[in-house]
Protein backbone atom coordinates (compact mmCIF):
# COMPACT_ATOMS: atom_id res chain seq x y z
CA UNK A 1 0.00 0.00 0.00
CA UNK A 2 1.61 3.25 -0.58
CA UNK A 3 1.58 6.28 1.40
CA UNK A 4 1.98 9.27 -0.65
CA UNK A 5 1.32 10.47 -4.37
CA UNK A 6 5.02 10.43 -4.92
CA UNK A 7 5.26 6.76 -3.86
CA UNK A 8 2.29 6.07 -5.58
CA UNK A 9 4.20 7.39 -8.93
CA UNK A 10 7.26 6.19 -8.52
CA UNK A 11 6.64 2.53 -7.87
CA UNK A 12 3.95 2.77 -10.63
CA UNK A 13 6.72 3.75 -13.14
CA UNK A 14 9.94 2.15 -11.77
CA UNK A 15 8.52 -0.88 -10.27
CA UNK A 16 8.49 -2.27 -13.62
CA UNK A 17 12.14 -3.36 -13.67
CA UNK A 18 12.28 -2.78 -17.73
CA UNK A 19 11.63 0.80 -16.72
CA UNK A 20 14.39 0.70 -13.65
CA UNK A 21 16.27 -0.70 -15.81
CA UNK A 22 16.34 1.99 -18.14
CA UNK A 23 17.18 4.75 -15.25
CA UNK A 24 19.85 3.30 -14.36
CA UNK A 25 21.28 2.75 -17.54
CA UNK A 26 21.40 6.83 -17.14
CA UNK A 27 22.69 7.15 -13.64
CA UNK A 28 25.07 4.60 -12.78
CA UNK A 29 28.46 5.10 -13.20
CA UNK A 30 29.46 3.57 -17.29
CA UNK A 31 31.79 0.71 -15.59
CA UNK A 32 29.12 -0.46 -13.16
CA UNK A 33 26.32 -0.32 -16.33
CA UNK A 34 28.92 -2.61 -18.20
CA UNK A 35 29.50 -5.03 -16.00
CA UNK A 36 25.41 -5.72 -15.46
CA UNK A 37 23.48 -8.42 -17.03
CA UNK A 38 20.28 -6.60 -17.83
CA UNK A 39 18.03 -9.14 -18.69
CA UNK A 40 18.58 -10.11 -15.36
CA UNK A 41 16.77 -7.49 -13.42
CA UNK A 42 13.95 -8.56 -10.97
CA UNK A 43 11.77 -6.32 -8.12
CA UNK A 44 12.04 -8.22 -5.40
CA UNK A 45 9.22 -7.46 -3.28
CA UNK A 46 9.27 -5.03 0.60
CA UNK A 47 10.62 -2.05 1.98
CA UNK A 48 13.42 -1.17 4.47
CA UNK A 49 12.76 2.11 5.38
CA UNK A 50 11.03 2.89 9.05
CA UNK A 51 7.41 3.33 8.90
CA UNK A 52 7.48 7.03 10.15
CA UNK A 53 9.64 7.98 6.85
CA UNK A 54 7.48 6.06 4.76
CA UNK A 55 5.91 9.86 4.20
CA UNK A 56 9.14 11.10 3.11
CA UNK A 57 10.78 8.49 1.17
CA UNK A 58 10.04 5.41 -1.43
CA UNK A 59 12.03 2.29 -1.83
CA UNK A 60 12.44 -0.34 -4.55
CA UNK A 61 14.78 -3.28 -4.34
CA UNK A 62 16.26 -5.23 -7.38
CA UNK A 63 18.29 -8.14 -7.91
CA UNK A 64 20.42 -8.60 -10.61
CA UNK A 65 23.57 -10.06 -11.71
CA UNK A 66 26.95 -8.11 -11.96
CA UNK A 67 29.77 -9.48 -13.10
CA UNK A 68 27.79 -13.24 -13.20
CA UNK A 69 27.41 -12.73 -9.58
CA UNK A 70 24.08 -12.14 -8.30
CA UNK A 71 23.82 -9.22 -6.54
CA UNK A 72 20.73 -6.14 -5.53
CA UNK A 73 20.53 -2.80 -6.25
CA UNK A 74 18.44 -0.10 -3.54
CA UNK A 75 17.25 2.48 -5.51
CA UNK A 76 15.91 5.09 -2.86
CA UNK A 77 13.36 7.82 -3.99
CA UNK A 78 13.83 11.31 -0.91
CA UNK A 79 11.59 13.48 -1.44
CA UNK A 80 11.46 16.07 1.35
CA UNK A 81 11.55 19.71 0.51
CA UNK A 82 14.92 19.94 2.10
CA UNK A 83 18.05 17.93 2.30
CA UNK A 84 18.69 15.43 5.34
CA UNK A 85 21.99 15.66 6.51
CA UNK A 86 21.60 12.19 8.15
CA UNK A 87 20.89 10.37 4.81
CA UNK A 88 24.42 8.71 4.53
CA UNK A 89 23.70 7.28 7.92
CA UNK A 90 20.23 6.14 7.14
CA UNK A 91 21.02 4.38 3.95
CA UNK A 92 23.79 2.93 5.81
CA UNK A 93 21.29 1.19 8.00
CA UNK A 94 18.90 0.42 5.28
CA UNK A 95 21.68 -1.58 3.37
CA UNK A 96 22.54 -3.53 6.62
CA UNK A 97 18.56 -4.05 6.94
CA UNK A 98 18.52 -5.65 3.21
CA UNK A 99 21.89 -7.80 4.21
CA UNK A 100 20.80 -9.24 7.49
CA UNK A 101 17.43 -10.58 5.97
CA UNK A 102 19.38 -11.81 2.82
CA UNK A 103 21.90 -13.47 5.29
CA UNK A 104 18.82 -14.97 7.14
CA UNK A 105 17.70 -16.69 4.34
CA UNK A 106 20.10 -17.51 2.19
CA UNK A 107 23.31 -17.32 4.64
CA UNK A 108 27.06 -16.22 3.70
CA UNK A 109 28.26 -15.07 1.51
CA UNK A 110 26.81 -11.63 1.54
CA UNK A 111 25.36 -10.07 -2.58
CA UNK A 112 27.17 -7.20 -4.00
CA UNK A 113 24.58 -3.92 -3.07
CA UNK A 114 24.92 -0.94 -4.95
CA UNK A 115 22.38 1.92 -3.44
CA UNK A 116 21.19 5.09 -5.36
CA UNK A 117 19.49 7.89 -3.78
CA UNK A 118 17.04 10.08 -6.14
CA UNK A 119 16.24 13.48 -4.84
CA UNK A 120 14.15 15.82 -5.43
CA UNK A 121 14.27 18.23 -2.52
CA UNK A 122 14.49 22.29 -3.51
CA UNK A 123 17.81 23.53 -4.40
CA UNK A 124 19.73 20.43 -4.52
CA UNK A 125 21.29 17.78 -2.60
CA UNK A 126 23.57 19.97 -0.42
CA UNK A 127 24.35 17.49 2.11
CA UNK A 128 27.10 15.10 3.00
CA UNK A 129 27.65 12.46 1.26
CA UNK A 130 30.16 9.79 2.84
CA UNK A 131 28.61 8.64 6.33
CA UNK A 132 32.27 9.32 7.54
CA UNK A 133 31.07 13.29 6.95
CA UNK A 134 28.97 12.97 10.22
CA UNK A 135 31.53 11.69 12.29
CA UNK A 136 33.61 14.31 15.13
CA UNK A 137 36.68 14.37 14.40
CA UNK A 138 36.60 13.21 11.13
CA UNK A 139 38.18 9.67 11.08
CA UNK A 140 40.82 10.80 8.23
CA UNK A 141 42.06 13.35 10.64
CA UNK A 142 43.85 10.53 13.21
CA UNK A 143 46.20 8.22 11.06
CA UNK A 144 44.77 4.63 11.04
CA UNK A 145 41.39 5.30 12.33
CA UNK A 146 39.49 5.84 9.23
CA UNK A 147 40.25 2.24 7.99
CA UNK A 148 38.85 0.99 11.36
CA UNK A 149 35.21 2.42 11.05
CA UNK A 150 32.33 1.57 8.57
CA UNK A 151 31.85 4.03 6.05
CA UNK A 152 29.27 4.61 3.11
CA UNK A 153 29.35 7.18 0.61
CA UNK A 154 26.36 7.76 -1.55
CA UNK A 155 25.64 7.32 -4.97
CA UNK A 156 22.81 10.44 -5.52
CA UNK A 157 21.01 11.39 -8.79
CA UNK A 158 19.19 14.76 -8.28
CA UNK A 159 16.34 15.46 -10.19
CA UNK A 160 16.76 19.32 -10.10
CA UNK A 161 19.73 19.08 -12.20
CA UNK A 162 17.96 17.06 -15.02
CA UNK A 163 17.90 18.66 -18.17
CA UNK A 164 14.92 19.15 -20.41
CA UNK A 165 16.96 18.19 -23.45
CA UNK A 166 18.99 15.33 -21.79
CA UNK A 167 16.02 13.87 -21.04
CA UNK A 168 14.44 13.72 -24.30
CA UNK A 169 17.11 11.33 -25.20
CA UNK A 170 17.47 9.17 -22.95
CA UNK A 171 16.46 5.39 -24.24
CA UNK A 172 13.39 5.15 -21.88
CA UNK A 173 9.70 4.60 -22.24
CA UNK A 174 7.49 7.55 -21.72
CA UNK A 175 5.77 7.52 -18.61
CA UNK A 176 8.94 7.05 -16.83
CA UNK A 177 10.20 10.36 -18.89
CA UNK A 178 7.19 11.79 -17.53
CA UNK A 179 7.27 10.96 -13.69
CA UNK A 180 11.02 12.22 -13.49
CA UNK A 181 9.88 15.75 -14.82
CA UNK A 182 6.24 15.41 -12.70
CA UNK A 183 8.81 14.65 -9.72
CA UNK A 184 11.02 17.46 -10.54
CA UNK A 185 8.25 19.92 -10.82
CA UNK A 186 5.28 19.31 -8.58
CA UNK A 187 6.35 21.54 -6.17
CA UNK A 188 6.11 24.57 -8.73
CA UNK A 189 2.56 24.44 -9.98
CA UNK A 190 2.67 26.92 -12.58
CA UNK A 191 5.63 24.88 -13.98
CA UNK A 192 3.37 22.02 -14.04
CA UNK A 193 0.54 23.51 -15.90
CA UNK A 194 2.73 25.12 -18.60
CA UNK A 195 4.31 22.64 -19.13
CA UNK A 196 1.70 20.17 -19.99
CA UNK A 197 1.33 21.12 -23.43
CA UNK A 198 5.60 21.41 -23.66
CA UNK A 199 5.08 17.53 -23.22
CA UNK A 200 1.89 16.97 -24.39
CA UNK A 201 3.82 14.36 -26.86
CA UNK A 202 4.77 12.04 -24.16
CA UNK A 203 1.05 11.95 -22.68
CA UNK A 204 0.15 10.94 -26.21
CA UNK A 205 2.89 8.08 -26.91
CA UNK A 206 1.60 6.81 -23.24
CA UNK A 207 -1.83 6.65 -24.40
CA UNK A 208 -0.92 4.60 -27.20
CA UNK A 209 0.91 2.35 -25.34
CA UNK A 210 -0.03 -1.11 -23.67
CA UNK A 211 -2.41 0.14 -20.78
CA UNK A 212 -1.27 3.47 -21.64
CA UNK A 213 -4.75 4.64 -19.91
CA UNK A 214 -3.98 3.15 -16.82
CA UNK A 215 -0.66 5.27 -16.83
CA UNK A 216 -1.96 8.46 -17.87
CA UNK A 217 -4.73 8.29 -15.03
CA UNK A 218 -2.17 7.62 -12.34
CA UNK A 219 0.06 10.55 -13.80
CA UNK A 220 -3.50 12.87 -13.79
CA UNK A 221 -4.23 11.78 -10.29
CA UNK A 222 -1.22 12.94 -8.83
CA UNK A 223 -0.86 16.32 -10.82
CA UNK A 224 -4.29 17.08 -9.45
CA UNK A 225 -3.27 15.46 -5.67
CA UNK A 226 -0.16 17.59 -6.03
CA UNK A 227 -0.34 20.54 -7.50
CA UNK A 228 -1.72 22.90 -4.55
CA UNK A 229 -5.00 23.68 -4.05
CA UNK A 230 -6.51 23.24 -7.85
CA UNK A 231 -10.05 23.78 -8.15
CA UNK A 232 -11.82 20.94 -10.45
CA UNK A 233 -12.39 23.44 -12.47
CA UNK A 234 -9.16 24.88 -13.20
CA UNK A 235 -7.75 21.60 -13.73
CA UNK A 236 -10.56 20.35 -16.43
CA UNK A 237 -9.67 23.43 -17.98
CA UNK A 238 -6.01 22.63 -18.68
CA UNK A 239 -6.62 19.19 -19.70
CA UNK A 240 -9.64 20.45 -22.10
CA UNK A 241 -7.31 22.89 -23.68
CA UNK A 242 -3.89 21.11 -23.57
CA UNK A 243 -4.62 17.37 -23.82
CA UNK A 244 -8.30 16.75 -24.81
CA UNK A 245 -7.72 12.87 -26.05
CA UNK A 246 -7.26 12.48 -21.87
CA UNK A 247 -10.28 14.46 -20.81
CA UNK A 248 -12.44 11.44 -19.95
CA UNK A 249 -9.66 10.23 -17.50
CA UNK A 250 -9.78 13.71 -16.16
CA UNK A 251 -13.40 13.83 -15.54
CA UNK A 252 -12.90 10.88 -13.60
CA UNK A 253 -10.38 11.06 -10.93
CA UNK A 254 -11.94 14.88 -10.53
CA UNK A 255 -14.62 12.91 -9.58
CA UNK A 256 -12.88 10.47 -7.62
CA UNK A 257 -11.02 13.42 -5.70
CA UNK A 258 -14.52 15.26 -5.15
CA UNK A 259 -16.08 12.42 -4.07
CA UNK A 260 -12.95 11.12 -1.35
CA UNK A 261 -13.42 15.46 0.07
CA UNK A 262 -16.52 14.94 0.63
CA UNK A 263 -15.96 11.82 2.23
CA UNK A 264 -13.92 13.33 4.33
CA UNK A 265 -15.67 16.02 4.81
CA UNK A 266 -18.60 13.30 6.35
CA UNK A 267 -15.74 12.13 8.39
CA UNK A 268 -14.92 15.24 10.07
CA UNK A 269 -18.22 16.41 10.90
CA UNK A 270 -18.89 12.86 12.88
CA UNK A 271 -15.75 13.16 14.75
CA UNK A 272 -17.07 16.76 15.95
CA UNK A 273 -20.86 15.50 16.84
CA UNK A 274 -19.25 12.34 18.37
CA UNK A 275 -16.71 14.24 20.51
CA UNK A 276 -19.53 16.88 21.60
CA UNK A 277 -21.12 13.99 22.71
CA UNK A 278 -18.75 12.67 24.84
CA UNK A 279 -17.88 15.93 26.33
CA UNK A 280 -21.35 16.81 26.91
CA UNK A 281 -21.75 13.40 28.82
CA UNK A 282 -18.59 12.91 30.29
CA UNK A 283 -17.20 16.77 30.67
CA UNK A 284 -13.39 17.76 29.14
CA UNK A 285 -11.34 15.70 27.21
CA UNK A 286 -7.60 14.97 28.44
CA UNK A 287 -5.47 15.81 25.80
Amino acid sequence: MTNTPHDALFKAAFGNPAHASALLREILPAEVCEAINWSTVVAVPGTFIDPELRPRQTDLLFSVEIAGTPALIYLLLEHLSTVDNSMPLRVGDYVIRIWKRRAKREGLPLPLLVPMVICHARGGWTGPRVLHELIEPPPASLPGLASALPNLELQIFDLGGLDDDALRGWAMQAFPKLTLILLRDARDPQRVLQNFERWRALFLEILTAEHGADAVAQVLRYIATVVGQMRFDEFHATIHAQLPEAEEIAMTIAEELHQRGLNQGRIETLTKMLTKLIKLKFGPLPP
